[in-house]
């Protein structure tokens, strides 16, 4: 009897504990939003009245978010394979930096936004190859990447000008803000609407789609996978392509919402979604994630990052997320050395 009562206490916090790992991230959102609305927030024009809770501030968080949130689900996808992109900000303002120069040479909204893309698909393909092909280790290849594309962004952009804007001999077409700034359904972007649809369909690809359930295997057990004739190879150069497109609609939303192309717009975009990624409960060796609780970290992170300007100075704000990553990741690694066990 009393073996039974034990057995049954033992399933039961097994199954909270399930539970917990499968579903915190939702309550996580839901406390910080519970926080930021229950906090004085006069000092920041952003937020109406001190009321985080109100439609225009909602609407400014999400419409900011978007370049974050439609590369989280992507780099979850790479980072459950065993593998990690830290080249994602350069790539993003490299397509940034072309998307606004198409624009303000004349090129039309549809040809600079498909362009920007295939852009996009070419960087992810480079760090594809350097990893698959070449078998230069992730974190050395990206890096390498990270410089090179950062470098490109650099230089085509002119001497003595931070970025490619408007100016007396050249102006920003009037559409250039449309898909990244102005509302379009429920007074959000058109950035947001891909962001989100992005999210859906990855969503899908990884609970139905071939390339999420190989993408689990590769970062479980490689030697397995190949073995179970998976071509480990073609999923991780995938992967790459998929991170490095949207990587490009990050730059492209990130560029219409600035109304311009600054060659530095994706600093730090690397580190702020590993964050989200680790926060969601991804583990950085592989084998474990999924893209929903990914998005819902990005909210977070973002909802934190504005909230923060009130209450943190502007120069310990990299420390507060360097201390943020920190604990993700040791969190992280603690609940799946728990969950292993």
């Amino acid at each position: 009897m009393a073996n039974m009562i034990e057995n049954s206490q033992s399933s039961l916090g097994s199954s909270v504990a399930k539970f917990l790992r499968e579903y915190y991230i939702y309550f996580v959102l839901v406390a910080v939003v519970v926080l930021l609305a229950s906090a004085n927030l006069d000092r920041f024009d952003l937020f109406e009245r001190g009321n985080f809770l109100n439609e225009r501030n909602i609407i400014n968080i999400l419409r900011i978010s978007a370049p974050l949130l439609v590369i989280c689900g992507a780099f979850t996808l790479l980072m459950v394979s065993g593998y990690i992109d830290l080249s994602v900000g350069s790539a993003m303002s490299l397509s940034a930096v072309v998307y606004a120069m198409l624009a303000i040479n004349g090129v039309p909204f549809l040809p600079a936004f498909l362009i920007t893309v295939c852009v996009g698909v070419l960087l992810g393909a480079i760090n594809g190859f350097l990893v698959v092909r070449l078998k230069i280790t992730p974190v050395i290849a990206t890096l390498i990447t990270l410089s090179l594309y950062k470098g490109v962004a650099l230089l085509l952009v002119e001497d003595g000008v931070s970025a490619i804007k408007s100016s007396a001999l050249a102006k920003m077409p009037k559409w250039f803000n449309d898909y990244g700034r102005d509302g379009t359904l429920l007074n959000l972007p058109a950035a947001f609407w891909m962001a989100v649809a992005v999210t859906v369909l990855l969503v899908i690809v990884q609970r139905r789609g071939v390339l999420g359930k190989y993408a689990a295997a590769t970062g479980g057990n490689p030697t397995a996978a190949k073995l179970s004739g998976i071509n480990t190879g073609r999923v991780v150069f995938l992967l790459y392509v998929l991170v490095g497109v949207t990587a490009a609609l990050a730059g492209i939303a990130r560029s219409s919402f600035m109304s311009l192309g600054d060659p530095l717009s994706g600093d730090g975009m690397e580190l702020t979604t590993i964050l989200v990624v680790l926060l969601g409960g991804t583990a950085f060796s592989g084998g474990e994630g999924k893209v929903l609780r990914s998005f819902c970290g990005a909210l977070i992170i973002m909802s934190l990052t504005v909230g923060m300007l009130t209450i943190v100075p502007a120069y310990y704000q990299t420390l507060v997320l360097g201390a943020a990553l920190l604990i993700a990741a040791a969190s992280n690694h603690l609940v799946s050395r728990k969950g292993t066990s």
